[in-house]
């Protein structure tokens, strides 16, 4: 059976205090969103839908920046869940596949539990997911009896023996597209706050001899984030997951807390993470890589054996191959370092190509941007770039090339040739001690007629 998404995202997160949508809000560097996206992607989507509608614009681009086949659909008003939901109907029309209904700003609900959700579609009419609550409060209870679901109980219409369940609802639900609604359309509002909650359907599908059961998972998974408190809360959630399962992957974390992931960082068995390193999103480091202390990475590539650090920044479209060094102070940025490369000390790295073995010394430039154009600078292999040289693009210094320390190197250094781009010096005999003198003398002058 195909799959269609529905993820509403259209509140506005009055608790957050925001001009940013509330499912765009970040946790481990990518929009709750996101995470709820990437989650259904497990279940291979033939449609995902997005229904919006505070900062709908912004909701969109940021779903179709993971999924460019996403849709959008607008809830110019936010009449309830189960309104939010009837948005999605015209999107799926010609759809004849299950639906699963998830929400944006509850971003840890995992792959198998709703493979288990999907699993479950193939007995019964309506799945929902529920949780074993510590505390349950106000949530809804889920009533069963044996495997069937037979209502959600309201916290508020609740009897004491129906507070007493701690199995409580998620608003997580599977039903086969039509079905969910049908019964949707089914949804009335007589409420005190006149809106149409996707709860009632439940007790509309037993109503029609609609079977329903409940598939659960651990609480944690249904964390719902509504406020800075409790974003601040499910990050500190995340990172500590995140930094269990690379460790429990074969990761030496040498202060774990120190260590910060993005959803998507992947480091190989056997990597070493020193402290107080930051991963941004689209990282790969592999088997045996060392990322030394303070070092910030996001869009990057590093190869086995290669060393990073202390205190060095790669950004996208950093590509450092097999036994790369790069050392304190060091940037680069849209790059391509070869194997055996070393750029080891205060150094500036964008849009060039270095040649395998080569070495660029201390204080060097890739002078890259003329204000309006990138360009792009190219180093050969066994080349010797030395300190303080400014490359300025476009410009190649060949294989086994050297610069002289201190040259401005603008036009292409032939291989096995030395480029050398700088005034000759001249000492001037005195010079100094003269020059000296005199402005002591001045200064003197000033603070007398002070």
């Amino acid at each position: 059976m195909s799959t269609a998404l529905i993820i509403l995202g259209a509140g506005m997160g009055t608790r957050m205090n925001s001009e940013l949508p509330k499912v765009l809000h970040p946790i481990g560097g990518a929009p709750m969103l996101v995470h709820a996206m990437r989650a259904g992607a497990a279940l291979n989507p033939e449609i995902t839908v997005i229904v919006a509608g505070h900062g709908a614009e912004a909701v969109s681009k940021a779903a179709l920046a993971y999924d460019p086949d996403a849709q959008t659909v607008l809830q110019a008003e936010q009449l309830g869940t189960a309104h939010a939901v009837a948005q999605a109907r015209p999107a799926l029309e010609d759809f004849d596949g299950d639906a699963i209904v998830l929400y944006g700003d509850t971003p840890f609900i995992c792959a198998e539990t709703l493979e288990a959700m999907a699993e479950a579609r193939s007995a019964y009419d309506v799945v929902v997911l529920g949780f074993e609550a510590a505390d349950p409060g106000r949530y809804g209870r889920l009533i069963t009896q044996g495997e069937t679901l037979e209502r959600i109980a309201e916290f508020k219409d609740a009897t004491n023996e129906e507070r007493a369940v701690t199995l409580c609802n998620s608003g997580v639900v599977a039903a086969k597209s039509s079905v969910l609604f049908d019964l949707v359309a089914a949804v009335g509002n007589d409420n005190a706050a006149g809106e149409y909650y996707l709860t009632d359907i439940i007790g509309l599908a037993r109503a029609k001899g609609l079977s329903a059961t409940v598939v659960r998972c651990a609480e944690a998974e249904t964390l719902g984030v509504n406020s800075r408190a409790e974003l601040i809360a499910a990050e500190a959630d995340f990172q500590a997951r995140a930094r269990a399962a690379a460790i429990e992957d074969g990761v030496t974390l040498l202060a774990p807390q120190t260590v910060f992931f993005a959803y998507d960082t992947y480091l190989g068995r056997d990597a070493i993470i020193e402290q107080n390193v930051v991963f941004g999103p689209n990282v790969t480091v592999e088997s045996g890589a060392k990322i030394r202390a303070f070092s910030h990475l996001e869009g990057c590539h590093v190869s086995q054996g290669a060393t990073v650090g202390p205190y060095a920044r790669l950004r996208p479209g950093a590509e450092l191959q097999e036994n790369v060094h790069v050392g304190n102070f060091v940037e680069i940025k849209n790059a391509i370092v070869a194997e055996g490369a070393k750029i080891n000390h205060l150094t500036y790295i964008g849009d060039a190509d270095i040649g395998a073995r080569t070495n660029i010394g201390a204080g060097t430039i890739t002078c890259n941007y003329d204000g309006v154009f990138k360009h792009r600078t190219v180093i050969g292999e066994d080349a010797f770039i030395g300190s303080n040289t400014m490359l300025v693009a476009p410009v190649t210094v060949g294989h086994q090339a050297m610069t002289a320390s201190g040259s401005v190197i603008t036009r292409d250094v032939p291989d096995g040739a030395l480029g050398v781009a700088r005034a000759r010096q001249d000492n001037k005999a005195s010079f100094a001690v003269r020059m000296f003198e005199k402005l002591k003398n001045l200064k003197a002058k000033q603070v007398k007629d002070q």
